[in-house]
């Protein structure tokens, strides 16, 4: 199940707004029985009902996933000074690594 803060970005996104900058502009909290919007101030959109956030269950589960690869490759590419070193060396064996890594971690 996507987290909240995830469709709440999704749903941002959606409507033309810029997750970064908004972040500020909602609170969520959780009493024990899941996380909910407790206050929403974001200028020129009004809080999402439950049935708009469950539409973004799919893409949110998605977007998590891709995250995960997203981490897992950062890492596994490693320095980027490094790299540049690499590829001055020998760009076609950086190429090999980069692919290989993006195939061992595909994104959906």
């Amino acid at each position: 199940m996507a987290q909240l803060n995830k469709k709440i970005k999704l749903y941002l996104e959606a409507n033309s707004k810029v997750y970064k900058d908004e972040v500020k502009n909602y609170l969520l909290q959780d009493d024990g029985s899941g996380a909910y919007i407790k206050a929403w101030s974001v200028s020129g959109l009004t809080k999402p009902t439950d049935s708009q956030l469950a539409s973004y269950e799919t893409a949110g589960n998605i977007e998590e996933k891709n995250d995960t690869v997203r981490a897992t490759r950062k890492a596994a590419y490693g320095d980027i000074g490094e790299q540049l070193d690499e590829i001055y060396k020998d760009i076609d064996a950086w190429k090999a690594r980069i692919k290989k890594i993006k195939d061992d971690n595909p994104k959906e």
